[in-house]
């Protein structure tokens, strides 16, 4: 039977986003990674370089995965981050990645920093394309739409991040009854910021 390499790699990949979800990157054990992706620690060493580096080429993909299958896009608010509130619901692993890394970081940098800083540069562009600053001069345009992303991300992620204060706060009966109020209020309040002659808006 042939070594398929990158099916390895798959394996080892999907194994590390639960490990690290669940434990962080200090708890986390190469030997229960290799165990749940049927191959051995050596593999682990080999495709990705150690524990912390593969803790980095997972949350960065998780971010890029994210990334990629939502465009935030202030003319189509309630599409958009109506599909980021979706995305984040479907994959709460991102979130207890995002958390664990600043536990463990604090305000040091993170593995792949530069990488992923020119990633969300990227994403800066495109919503200043979108028209979020607009008749602000070009510096304050880049910065009026970082602050828009992070605004938006922030809406949308904290409610993922702390989902007992999101039940107890709105006094519901269970999680997805409260997730489900958070998802229009959210959209509501972005779409007031995309309308909005303020900085943040259009």
């Amino acid at each position: 039977m042939s070594y398929d390499a990158e099916a390895t790699r798959q394996r080892i990949f999907q194994a590390a986003a639960a490990e690290f979800a669940a434990y962080g990157l200090a708890g986390a054990r190469v030997d229960r990674i290799a165990g749940a992706a049927k191959a051995n620690k050596q593999a682990i060493y080999l495709y990705f370089g150690g524990k912390d580096k593969l803790f980095g080429a997972v949350v960065r993909a998780k971010v890029d995965e994210v990334c990629h299958a939502n465009a935030l896009d202030p003319g189509a608010v309630a599409d958009s981050v109506g599909q980021l509130f979706d995305w984040y619901q479907d994959h709460p692993e991102l979130i207890r990645l995002l958390l664990w890394e600043a536990l463990e970081s604090g305000h040091g940098p993170v593995q792949g920093e530069d990488e992923r800083r020119a990633a969300y540069r990227d994403n800066v562009s495109d919503l200043v394309d979108a028209g979020v600053g607009a008749g602000l001069d070009a510096p304050e345009r880049r910065r009026a739409a970082q602050d828009w992303m992070f605004t938006v991300l922030g809406l949308v992620a904290w409610n993922f991040a702390v989902p007992q204060l999101c039940r107890l706060v709105l006094d519901e009966q269970d999680d997805q009854a409260a997730l489900a109020r958070r998802r229009e209020a959210v959209v509501a309040a972005v779409r007031t910021l995309a309308e909005s002659r303020l900085p943040l808006g259009r």
